[in-house]
């Protein structure tokens, strides 16, 4: 989950970082399940950054893509309620606009 920097909504299904939504982890994984795609996302990023040919590349990214998948954080989404993914919207420009106006509202 995403430190204090990246504020997340209230339902916590995303963070914002660089004025995007970003889908979060799915909290119902088992910590063991949860930590062992971490620690794959983890290589295939390093992956990415050491590949050396256009193969490697697409190879880690795919890498990438399944241990994202594997948290929730990319594909279905994990919520049940019908709602649907707002990944990569403006947070202003979303279901969350309110919420995302009172946060610098002056107390």
């Amino acid at each position: 989950m995403p430190g204090p920097a990246y504020p997340v909504t209230p339902d916590g299904r995303y963070f914002v970082a660089k004025d995007r939504l970003w889908r979060c982890s799915d909290p119902r994984l088992p910590e063991d399940i949860r930590q062992a795609a971490v620690d794959d996302l983890m290589a295939a990023r390093r992956a990415v950054r050491q590949a050396r040919s256009e193969v490697e590349t697409r190879a880690a990214r795919g890498a990438v893509d399944a241990a994202k998948r594997r948290l929730g954080e990319r594909g279905p989404v994990w919520w049940e309620d019908g709602a649907p993914d707002e990944t990569r919207k403006a947070p202003w420009n979303s279901s969350y606009a309110r919420w995302w106006a009172a946060r610098d509202a002056p107390a």
